[in-house]
């Protein structure tokens, strides 16, 4: 995909591209889906979030070092396409746009769902549908005013997440609201030890867990329109890692030091729970505006994602040419107006199909996730191949202890998919998922995009003889 600028504008500025990747991971999985995992894997369910986040972050340093070193528009698809093979640029675009889609029709049935708590006279469709029209009209304006929502939108799931944590130590170290008695961390071995369900649900709970993290590569999607990428895409990423430790580990670890683990759940969101515990009386409606936050900025950020995907694929000719088109203010507004229109379609239809069908396209994009986070680690492995001696010492962002750090996170994201096919709920993603793709690439050739594929590949041997005569050859 094209290296050189592309008309985007490098409006976001560092601490908007920080809190957009917590944004993107930080989300109602988080708020309400987090109760499942624990009721599989118990209090070990923190070693599953400290490994599935390491894995997170070797995957954001193999994009950033591909990102620093070329900002463009299309992040991981274009460096796909340059450095693979344009397949597998088009596969890898197209694959993750769908995986954005779903997850935003799934966040905006979230707000339906939570607005009516509070106006149960309001039908649920017509907030969903209200919430994707308001978040693309931010998305049409400017990405410097898609960049401010984002940032306030996932600053209030952080401050909920700070005072959580913080009343929490103060409740097992010190006693707070509970007579001044230390609650300590006995909670934690007590019930059936820190693998209550044995080895087996631990592992079965890693496929749940990687996939809260998936969303945080978007921030390669920030490269092209970011204001000098060189320092702001490092300093996000490197950042990224501790606040994860501090997030997910440390809002998971109050909770089970405070309630036994069997217990967690049982009564709703823990969150809400926790909140109760600390005296605070309104803390349903507190989590309430907390996740229609959190869905909204899961929602803001996928059309964000989405549009710059397909403004990118247009670009290089695997999408109509018409969403290539920018605004004055530099915004890919066709391919924003589209990805916002698919969305609202799927509110429609998610209203009259059948709850199943809607946990098949969940499936699906589970999947896919974890396929695109392979592609990038394969990647980057061609990219890295493609330099010389002098242009790989010269790397102003490196991935640490690559190749080991690659392999490790190769395997443990292959496991997780070998997992999933031993567990009854998650082994309809490895039926729908492949579906889904091999959709896509049936388009592919349908579209005579293969025909640009196979004269992409002589233009290659052309300018390369030495490498085609050695293909020959072999």
């Amino acid at each position: 995909m094209q290296t050189q600028e592309t008309g985007l504008k490098r409006h976001l500025k560092v601490r908007h591209i920080r809190l957009m990747a917590l944004g993107s991971t930080i989300g109602v999985g988080l708020f309400l889906g987090s109760a499942s995992a624990i009721q599989i894997a118990g209090p070990s369910i923190l070693l599953a979030y400290l490994l599935a986040g390491i894995v997170a972050f070797i995957v954001l340093r193999a994009l950033g070092e591909m990102a620093v070193h070329e900002p463009v528009a299309g992040s991981f698809a274009a460096y796909a396409n340059s450095y693979v093979s344009p397949l597998a640029g088009y596969m890898v675009g197209w694959g993750y746009w769908s995986y954005w889609i779903v997850v935003g029709i799934a966040e905006v049935t979230a707000v339906g769902i939570y607005m009516g708590i509070w106006f149960p006279e309001t039908p649920q469709w017509l907030w969903a549908l209200s919430s994707v029209i308001a978040m693309g009209l931010i998305n049409l304006i400017a990405v410097k005013v898609f960049g401010e929502f984002e940032f306030w939108f996932a600053l209030i799931k952080v401050i909920a997440i700070i005072v959580m944590i913080a009343m929490g130590v103060a409740v097992i170290f010190f006693g707070f609201t509970n007579a001044w008695q230390p609650i300590g961390l006995s909670h934690l071995w007590q019930h059936g030890g820190f693998f209550p369900n044995g080895i087996t649900g631990f592992l079965f709970s890693l496929h749940m867990v990687l996939f809260a993290y998936v969303g945080i590569e978007m921030i390669g999607l920030s490269a092209g329109e970011a204001e000098n990428p060189k320092k702001t895409i490092p300093m996000a990423i490197d950042s990224l890692a501790w606040r994860i430790l501090i997030f997910y580990l440390g809002a998971l670890f109050v909770i089970l030091a405070i309630f036994p683990w069997n217990e967690v759940g049982q009564e709703g969101s823990p969150f809400v729970v926790m909140f109760e515990r600390l005296g605070l009386r309104e803390a349903a409606g507190i989590i309430n505006f907390v996740v229609i936050t959190a869905a909204l900025s899961s929602c803001n950020a996928g059309i964000f994602s989405g549009g710059r995907l397909l403004y990118g694929l247009a670009v290089n000719g695997y999408a109509p040419r018409k969403f290539a088109k920018l605004s004055n203010h530099g915004v890919p507004y066709r391919a924003v107006l589209f990805t916002v229109l698919v969305p609202v379609i799927g509110v429609i239809v998610n209203y009259f199909v059948p709850e199943k069908a809607f946990h098949y396209m969940m499936a699906a994009v589970t999947f896919i996730g974890l396929m695109v986070w392979l592609a990038i680690l394969y990647t980057q492995n061609k990219f890295r191949q493609s330099l010389n001696k002098d242009e790989l010492s010269q790397l102003a962002y490196r991935c640490p202890w690559w190749p080991y750090s690659t392999w490790f996170a190769y395997g443990f994201i292959v496991l997780v998919i070998g997992l999933m096919a031993w567990h009854d709920e998650a082994r309809i993603a490895l039926m729908v998922g492949p579906m889904v793709l091999f959709i896509y690439l049936a388009m592919f050739f349908l579209m005579g995009l293969h025909r640009k594929y196979r004269h992409t590949q002589v233009n290659k041997k052309a300018a390369n003889p030495v490498e085609m005569n050695q293909a020959e050859m072999n």
